[in-house]
């Protein structure tokens, strides 16, 4: 499965939930439904398409800004709040990783009280539950996107810096921070 195909199926799965960002489980289980009617080969195309965008998006900016945004971000905190985003569509996602400082706009209505983060964390399961549910294996499923040779990094890319500085973390994402202040 290629890339356009991996997010005309996320597309498919959020227009299934009325709010996106405050219900990504939601997407999670309209994806899992959708990619359960494809043939296994494809389930494992849409999980190395999942890990493919998962490396790439292992950068210190954007944990920056799930940092920012969630009030922390542990390393799982980081793989939940990324399962989020890609929950949120391909536009969302593309000037994320262009800018994190854009998420402004789309976190904005959903911070203050009784906020609970934004985690994705059934996002992140989702192609190998579906793969299991079409009559497929873990340990095949893994099997195959193993075979992809995706080269997850074991640091994130880019430039290490104090996410507890606050006046680091207004620098670089003023809009953000404009956020947590109001």
């Amino acid at each position: 499965m290629d890339r356009d195909g991996f997010w005309e199926l996320v597309e498919a799965a959020r227009v299934e939930v009325d709010d996106t960002v405050a219900d990504p489980d939601g997407v999670a289980d309209a994806l899992t439904k959708a990619l359960g009617e494809l043939a296994l080969e494809e389930i494992a195309g849409f999980g190395v398409e999942w890990e493919r965008l998962q490396a790439e998006s292992y950068r210190q900016d954007l944990w920056g800004a799930a940092y920012l945004i969630n009030g922390g971000a542990s390393d799982d905190g980081f793989d939940y709040f990324r399962g989020w985003l890609v929950a949120q569509g391909r536009e969302t996602w593309e000037a994320a990783l262009a800018d994190p400082d854009s998420l402004a706009d789309v976190v904005d209505e959903d911070l203050g009280e009784g906020f609970e983060g934004f985690n994705g964390e059934g996002m992140l399961s989702v192609a190998q539950h579906a793969y299991e549910a079409a009559g497929g294996s873990s340990a095949e499923y893994w099997e195959v996107v193993e075979a992809a040779g995706i080269d997850s990094p074991d640091i994130p890319a880019g430039e290490n810096f104090d996410f507890d500085d606050d006046s680091e973390m207004e620098s670089r994402y003023p809009l953000l921070a404009g956020l947590q202040d109001s």
